[in-house]
């Protein structure tokens, strides 16, 4: 028989044990980033980190630092952490599947973040991409209308890579056909890397004798390449550049004329979605219970995906506002060395 010191021991034991379990009601959430080298992945883990403790979860995550190998063991190595439920920033679409499929063998829901991981378990959340291909073209084409493109594409191992081009030859197509546009490079940038966009347009600019009228960009990294490689010939501001994501800086480059558009897509909606439905699929739902949630089979394998879509806005010197009012950035980064009364939102 317990004395009655042992008793209350047992008691305090077995409230503090049904604390810790009410204080962790929900699953742990694990997320395999394919690196940190975008300013944006931090804005969205932040986004993601609060919505999964707010619904009492725990976020436990890696990063991959742009080795799909380190993915793969990240991914075993989240699982053996406790996750019930994946979101993964694949680094390589394809090279990612042997852990992404274990992970499904063993119960445990995955989410493909801003990333197309084309198994029809996974679930699709991201962006439009083929509309921000079209608001990017959309946006240089209104500068220049006619002369020689380059195309700074994404990552070759990334299928977003191929679903903005897509974008931005829609809207590009009419103009090519008729003769006014002449598409003079494309190339893929391994890796997304800056310094390797840089490479590609500096060899653009060399075999074209400089003359490229605009740059259709596939985001905010490989525009930040690709003006870098402008400006080493005087050409930066002259020539039309796209991107996406709205990083800072990039924001910045906007207001200055030397970047023409950003897309704006929202990493604190994206990641909170992720988060949230990464939590439901961890507590049972289905896929097709998501909110929102629909089928989709564009996909390289034309695999029935259930995804989910958000919407992208196009951001040009014209509505710089909509970021600052959206609390997206500081109008002093925002504005930092734009002339006064040059940019409306800078005034």
């Amino acid at each position: 028989m317990l004395s009655k010191k042992h008793a209350l021991i047992s008691l305090a034991a077995l409230a503090l044990s049904a604390t810790a379990a009410f204080a962790q009601k929900g699953p742990v959430v694990g997320v395999s980033w394919s690196n940190f080298q975008e300013e944006r992945w931090k804005t969205d883990e932040a986004a993601i980190k609060a919505a999964v403790e707010k619904a009492g979860g725990t976020y436990v995550s890696a990063d991959a630092q742009s080795s799909p190998a380190k993915q793969l063991t990240d991914i075993e190595s989240l699982i053996s952490r406790g996750a019930k439920a994946l979101v993964v920033l694949a680094q390589d679409a394809d090279a990612v599947r042997p852990a992404v499929e274990k992970a499904i063998a063993e119960g445990i829901a995955v989410v493909g973040y801003d990333r197309l991981i084309e198994i029809p378990q996974v679930f699709y959340l991201t962006f439009d991409n083929v509309e921000v291909g079209r608001l990017q073209a959309r946006e240089v084409l209104k500068l220049k209308p006619e002369g020689n493109y380059a195309f700074i594409k994404g990552s070759g191992s990334d299928p977003n890579a191929n679903f903005l081009f897509q974008g931005s030859m829609e809207v590009l197509k009419p103009a090519i056909d008729a003769g006014k546009i002449k598409n003079v490079g494309e190339a893929y940038t391994d890796g997304w890397l800056p310094a390797n966009a840089q490479r590609n347009m500096e060899q653009f600019l060399t075999k074209n004798n400089n003359k490229i009228d605009a740059v259709i960009a596939a985001n905010d990294g490989t525009a930040g390449g690709a003006i870098a490689a402008l400006g080493a010939q005087g050409l930066a501001g002259s020539v039309p550049v796209s991107g996406q994501d709205a990083d800072k800086a990039a924001l910045n480059r906007v207001a200055l004329g030397t970047q023409s558009v950003t897309v704006f897509k929202d990493a604190r909606e994206l990641g909170r979605n992720a988060a949230e439905i990464a939590v439901q699929l961890a507590g049972g739902k289905k896929l097709t219970e998501i909110q929102g949630a629909k089928s989709w089979n564009l996909g390289p394998k034309k695999q029935n995906m259930t995804a989910l879509f958000l919407t992208p806005v196009a951001i040009t010197k014209d509505n710089l506002d909509v970021v600052v009012k959206a609390g997206w950035a500081f109008k002093e980064v925002v504005c930092q060395g734009v002339k006064a009364g040059s940019v409306k939102a800078c005034n």
